[in-house]
């Protein structure tokens, strides 16, 4: 039996011998990657503060003058009105991208039918007026809330003179 395992252990080590390889001389170089990671390119870093043409830049660059007032039962544009308008209309014509919705708004006196009837005359005025400096028609919209939306609790003349006003809005596209 000692001889069986003899033989068996050096015809394994024999079969081993045989089978083993010597290194090549050159190794092949490693294996490049398929797929190369792009370099990163510089980009414009994004702009700081509210972007132009929106709500917020609009109200920072107007300054109050994003809202226009009227007198009791009117729509007729003043020369304050139009000192207002006429600076929307050089910031929508700036950023022609830009498109509004005029608002008008009433105060809480009068039916509820008047005032929505009134609004929308508040915020027609105001569209034209801005048409009439240049603006195009299709980047304004108008809408009334008469009453719906005052921003002066109260019913006394001066809550009354905050909320007949019209008010312009830019839209998000």
């Amino acid at each position: 039996m000692n001889r069986i395992v003899i033989a068996v252990t050096l015809s394994s080590a024999l079969a081993l011998s045989a089978c083993s390889r010597q290194p090549p001389e050159i190794t092949p170089d490693p294996p490049q990657d398929v797929m190369t990671t792009p370099t990163p390119t510089a980009t414009a870093a994004p702009p700081m503060g509210p972007q132009p043409g929106s709500q917020s830049h609009f109200s920072s660059a107007m300054m109050g003058a994003d809202t226009i007032y009227f007198d009791t039962d009117r729509y007729n544009i003043d020369g304050e009105d139009a000192v207002a308008l006429r600076r929307q209309a050089e910031y929508m014509l700036q950023y022609s991208g830009s498109s509004a919705t005029v608002e008008g708004h009433a105060d809480e006196r009068g039916t509820r039918d008047y005032n929505l009837a009134l609004g929308e005359r508040r915020a027609n005025a105001a569209k034209n007026y801005l048409v009439s400096l240049g603006v195009p028609s299709d980047r304004l919209r108008t809408v009334s809330y008469g009453e719906e939306r005052p921003v002066a609790t109260g019913s006394n003349q001066a809550a009354w003179e905050r909320n007949r006003r019209a008010v312009t809005v830019m839209i998000s596209r």
